[in-house]
């Protein structure tokens, strides 16, 4: 550890993302990317924008973008927020929006990054666990809090929650901000940005960078009151006035304009997600329901690393965590049907 850093960055335990290999052929099921391309009108975008221009800012503001996003979702533009992938929007929230004295709750097994923020802005908080089906229990959180945050679905388990159970939780917290973060939930969740109009202590953060497919853009947004949103912007103008690029903010717009092919596309994870379900299943793995884009899988008789492992020696890469709790669990992304079927063949061959 460096003499020169700040008492704080000794403390940090940073997040760990999901490996990045520089091998070409594997199979690569551990970050739940999109096993699909961008939609192609999104493609032409930033194609069309790589030009001359390119030596200019860009819009500060993303205008073009936060229109599409108000459009997609029948908001007004002060209802929204954009940046530099979901991970920038949810940094900013942390800091704005749930840092007070009362602790911020969250789930004991969930996103790796929250308890991330909180050491980085010193935030007090405190774990909810979750239940022995490793659902979320929403009555746990009526208790003393300064906010709430949880994925929905959550991660990585994929386990969702109903609009109406959200809304009960919303119903509880008057007083708190509740946050859903919602990367998952174009694969078989229900949004709650239909409630932002009627609960302005609600924020729903999403990305672009799963369901359609621009992870190496780098987008995300946040939608809610805009009080809330003028928060997050003071955060952002106090640390980036520019915080995405204007092929990012064409691109994604040219991607939330896309109705047709984003839709076509969720639908082929959703079909191969319940055929990659299906016939985990007839290999004896014990598998969570999910709504999101991967599945999170544990076999009795076989030891979930041995197995990541094991996969990893065939080509195939999938995620395992070392968190008690969940260390028998493997999270694996949704592939094209192809990569489906090959991992299959090499479950049979290393459970055989």
């Amino acid at each position: 550890m460096s003499q020169f850093w700040s008492e704080s960055v000794h403390q940090l335990k940073p997040y760990i993302p999901g490996e990045q290999p520089k091998v070409s052929n594997l199979i690569k099921l551990n970050t739940n990317e999109n096993p699909y391309p961008p939609s192609p009108k999104a493609l032409a975008a930033i194609q069309t924008a790589t030009n001359a221009d390119l030596k200019l800012y860009p819009d500060p503001n993303s205008d073009i973008l936060k229109q599409s996003i108000a459009n997609y979702y029948d908001l007004d533009t002060a209802q929204v927020f954009v940046g530099n992938g979901s991970d920038e929007v949810l940094a900013h929230t942390f800091q704005a929006l749930l840092k007070h004295d009362k602790p911020l709750l969250f789930p004991d097994i969930t996103y790796s990054f929250y308890p991330v923020y909180c050491g980085l802005y010193d935030i007090n908080y405190k774990t909810i666990p979750l239940d022995n089906d490793f659902c979320i229990n929403i009555d746990d959180y009526n208790q003393e809090n300064g906010a709430i945050i949880f994925p929905n679905p959550n991660a990585p388990t994929g386990i969702g929650l109903g609009l109406n159970t959200i809304e009960t939780l919303l119903q509880n917290n008057p007083n708190s901000v509740v946050v859903i973060d919602e990367a998952y939930i174009d694969f078989g969740g229900e949004s709650a940005v239909s409630l932002i109009h009627q609960y302005p202590n609600l924020l729903v953060v999403q990305t672009l960078s799963k369901s359609r497919a621009l992870a190496g853009l780098r987008v995300g947004f946040a939608m809610g009151h805009p009080d809330l949103i003028q928060g997050l912007v003071r955060v952002k103008d106090s640390f980036n006035s520019y915080p995405l690029d204007k092929l990012a903010t064409l691109g994604a717009a040219a991607a939330m304009d896309d109705k047709t092919y984003f839709t076509e596309t969720c639908q082929r994870i959703i079909t191969s997600r319940d055929v990659l379900y299906s016939d985990m299943q007839k290999l004896g793995f014990d598998i969570l329901p999910s709504q999101a884009n991967f599945i999170f899988a544990t076999h009795p008789h076989h030891k979930a690393k041995t197995i990541a492992q094991s996969l990893r020696e065939q080509g195939i890469i999938v995620r395992h965590f070392e968190a008690t709790r969940i260390n028998m669990y493997l999270r694996i992304s949704i592939g094209t049907p192809q990569a489906c079927e090959t991992l299959i063949k090499a479950l049979k061959s290393i459970l055989s």
